[in-house]
Formats: structure tokens, sequence, C-alpha cells
């Protein structure tokens, strides 16, 4: 779990808006040196210096003022804004403050799931123990917690382990990895409080000069590092040269594969598409499809997204949208159809480099 403070960093809001995407739209550049030979990075400037110092202040002082908030909504954000932030009083340490979230009235599975990430990945206690069982009875009925017992099983070679998790997985009704809740807490928690004036000082271009920029990249830099179930053990499972073979596997692979498709994720829903056109020829044209107009999707809004930094005109709507709830997908979709761009591709359109099926959504 990382301690440091690479929330405030302009990558993590390329990364948050779909970074993968929206490279697309340019040529890649080649691949850098080995670690063992490549340069190292430059330290900063002191005009850059003085705004980082500025942006962690920030984040300190949403975290002090939401801290005495008493709903579930601001101590989750105030909670993940912590998250980052190293030696923060006890009161106000992500632990403390999920906790008192979790305790709060109209807390739910959301602010559970976020608690996955009060764990040590130094001491290979990741995610944490207890919020995963407490997940299986509060949300027990969302494919996504499934998907981690998956990848819990998988990390042990615990092949039945596996095949039971996924069993109960395709009988959930539905997939959430409850980002969208992530998000709404931090965005309501960063419209609490203006940005320093020093924040927007010495900055470099295409980075955050309004205040509204500022809250962006906090805002979506942070809900970045949200935690994720990887699909690799699921995407395994249920190749067609395996599942093809097994009828009941095929069955519950499918009935996976239909939650990720209507669920709350792009990337799941790009893996539900895959294992859906794999396992179902007579559906493939129609995934095929629904995956082009998928990665359609996720390049403009990574283009909307970085261009939002700078304007605030697409900037503030978009915040507003993060600050009223709803899932990562249909953020996506809302943020398209908010700027005229229509959610299918066009006719003539492809991506300009073919790639893999996903295999994790990351953590």
């Amino acid at each position: 779990m990382r301690r440091d403070i690479p929330t405030i960093a302009l990558a993590a809001l390329l990364c948050a808006f779909g970074a993968h995407a929206a490279q697309s739209k340019h040529k890649t550049k080649a691949a850098p040196a080995p670690a063992s030979t490549a340069a190292q990075p430059a330290a900063p400037s002191p005009a850059e210096k003085a705004r980082i110092d500025a942006l962690v202040q920030y984040q300190r002082d949403l975290v002090t003022v939401n801290a005495l908030r008493s709903d579930a909504v601001h101590l989750l954000g105030a909670a993940l804004l912590a998250r980052p932030l190293p030696d923060q009083k006890p009161d106000f340490t992500f632990h403390r403050l999920a906790e008192r979230a979790a305790a709060a009235p109209a807390a739910g599975p959301g602010v559970t799931w976020a608690r996955l990430a009060d764990c040590d990945t130094q001491a290979n206690n990741c995610p944490n123990a207890a919020m995963l069982k407490q997940l299986q009875t509060q949300a027990g009925d969302n494919a996504a917690v499934w998907m981690l017992m998956m990848d819990k099983a998988s990390q042990k070679n615990d092949a039945a382990g596996e095949r039971a998790a996924l069993a109960r997985a395709a009988a959930a009704q539905s997939y959430d990895d409850y980002f969208g809740i992530g998000l709404q807490g931090i965005a309501n928690v960063v419209g609490t409080l203006p940005p320093l004036p020093a924040t927007m000082q010495g900055t470099q271009p295409g980075e955050p000069k309004t205040a509204v920029g500022v809250e962006l990249l906090i805002a979506f830099g942070v809900a970045n590092q949200h935690p994720r179930p990887s699909l690799k053990p699921l995407l395994d499972l249920c190749r067609a040269d395996h599942a093809g073979k097994d009828d009941s596997l095929k069955s519950d692979c499918l009935k996976v594969a239909h939650a990720l498709e209507w669920g709350s994720s792009p990337i799941g829903r790009a893996v539900g598409l895959h294992i859906h056109g794999e396992l179902d020829p007579s559906a493939k044209a129609s995934t095929d499809k629904d995956a082009r107009d998928l990665a359609w999707q996720m390049e403009n809004y990574g283009v909307l997204g970085v261009a939002s930094l700078g304007d605030d005109a697409r900037g503030g709507p978009l915040l507003d949208a993060a600050r009223s709830g709803g899932t990562e997908l249909s953020l996506v979709l809302s943020t398209l159809r908010a700027n005229g761009v229509s959610t299918e591709a066009p006719a003539d359109w492809q991506p300009e480099q073919s790639q893999p099926a996903p295999t994790s959504t990351g953590g």
C-alpha cells in the first residue's frame, strides 16, 4: 500500500481518466531504458517543490476539517484523502476515519470495501481479511466480492476455492467495485475548502491553474488508488479451451460475464464482453461491437478528463457529477453525453493499437 504522495501528481489523474485510452490518440513513445541504466528523474525545482508542499498541506487541511463531520460520505472522503499522507495524528488517519465512516448512519458496503485497503502489503495481509469476511455477509449478492475471493484462492493455488468463488459470483445479481462511492466522498470533501493559492503557482504545461482544476487533480488522483479485484483468475478459468469443455463451468462463466458487462467498471465490462464473445460465438459480432464502442468511450473520456484540468466549464460539471454518486461507468457515459460525444464509435473508427483482453483492474 502506497504511503507517499503520488496522488497529487498529474500522472495519477491521467491514469484515473483512463490514460491507456487517452494515449491511443497519440503515438506511443519508445519503451524506457531498463531501471539499471535509465536516468534518474530530476529533482523538483524550488517552485515545483513549493507547489507540491502546498498541495499536500491542502490535502491535510481537507482531512482535518472534514474529520469534524459525522456523516459517512464526508468521513469516507476524509479517510481516503488521509490514506497517502504520512505522519498523520491518530484521529486523522485513514484507519480511524474509515472506522468512523463505517459507524456513521447510512454507511454501506462501499465503506467496507474501502477498508479493504486498511492493511499492510509488506506484511502480506492485504486485502484486510476482516473486511473481506464482512463483505461476504454485507454484499454477498455482489459478484465483485467473489472476484476478490477468487483472486485470493488463486494466490494460494486453491483450484477448488476458485471454482467455489466463481459459482458464488455466478449466483450474484450485480457487479460493483464501489469506485463511485469512494469518488463521491472525496469529491464532496474537496469542495469544502478552497485550494491554497500556492497550489496553482509554479505549474507546468497541462497542470491545473484554477481551483476547479486542483480539486479535480486531487479527487480523481486519490480515487484512482481504490482497491479493485484482479480479474485474471476469472479470465484464466473461463478460457474457451477450458470452459468450453465443461457445461457447468461455461454456464457460470457466462453468468459472471453478464454481471460484468452491466456492472460498475469499464474494465470489468471489457472482461465480461471478452468472455461472452469467447464462450458464445453467436454473440461475438455483438460483443466485438460493444467492446469497440467501449474503447471509443474510454479514449474520449480520457481526453475530456485531462482537458478538464484547464477548462472550468468542463471541470465543474465533472466534479458535480462525481459528487452526485453513481458508478464509474455511469460517470464515463454521462460525461460523454454532457460534452456532446456519441457513446457509439463512428463506423470508420478503430483503436490505433489492438490491446489484449484486460487481466486485472489493479488495486
